[in-house]
């Protein structure tokens, strides 16, 4: 795993973190991120967002995570941030019920604004405060099963399976690129006319925001 910003990066993937304000989500990204928490964080004002560069397979994948603001007054900002994000962290507060009844607003809000393909992994957040539970780890996996999307629980203040978390989201949008990136080779190959992607020596796929430079070798 590799977090120089000094290396030469295969892919830059964009992901966002959803969810509505106070779950969790910059805790979740700077425990990612910078391996930090704070009890004092502050409320996301518009968008946010950090880097790192992690290692999947033999590629070094750049990982661009966007934190939106949760509060209803910045989403018509946010919106427009939905666009070419291949990975989505959806995350509720376990201990706010709301916050997961709310699950399927944002997931029809990144469906609208962002792409079809779009990994997504459900986080319910905070399963620390297992007090104050409101919301059942079975409620989680079924409503993620329902919808086809990952599951996991995680606390950013006790730093469990926040790796995890953005680790298969990464993990899955590499399978996907990766496989996108062998068909557009095979395409351009049955059509030596088309050499809009293809540099000399070197393979370079545009998927939206997303771009993937490397020698033409892919892995599956």
């Amino acid at each position: 795993m590799g977090d120089s910003d000094d290396e030469e990066c295969d892919y830059l993937f964009k992901a966002v973190l959803i969810g509505d304000s106070a779950v969790g989500k910059s805790n979740l990204l700077s425990r990612f991120s910078k391996d930090e928490f704070r009890l004092d964080s502050k409320p996301t004002i518009g968008v946010e967002f950090a880097y790192r560069n992690i290692k999947v397979a033999d590629k070094l994948i750049k990982a661009q995570i966007w934190d939106t603001a949760g509060q209803e007054r910045f989403r018509a900002i946010t919106s427009s941030y939905y666009r070419g994000a291949l990975g989505a962290l959806l995350v509720y507060d376990i201990t706010r019920r709301a916050t997961f009844e709310n699950v399927k607003k944002w997931l029809h809000e990144l469906r609208e604004f962002g792409n079809s393909d779009t990994i997504v992994v459900l986080v319910g957040n905070k399963c620390d405060l297992t007090n104050s539970r409101q919301v059942g780890e079975e409620e989680g996996k079924n409503l993620a099963e329902f919808e086809g999307l990952c599951f996991m629980e995680t606390s950013a203040l006790e730093n469990l399976n926040v790796e995890e978390a953005f680790l298969e989201m990464i993990t899955k949008i590499h399978q996907i690129t990766t496989q996108k990136s062998l068909e557009a080779k095979v395409s351009n190959s049955n059509n030596t006319s088309n050499t809009t992607n293809l540099l000399v020596g070197k393979e370079v796929i545009i998927i939206d925001e997303v771009s993937a430079t490397k020698q033409s070798r892919c892995c599956s």
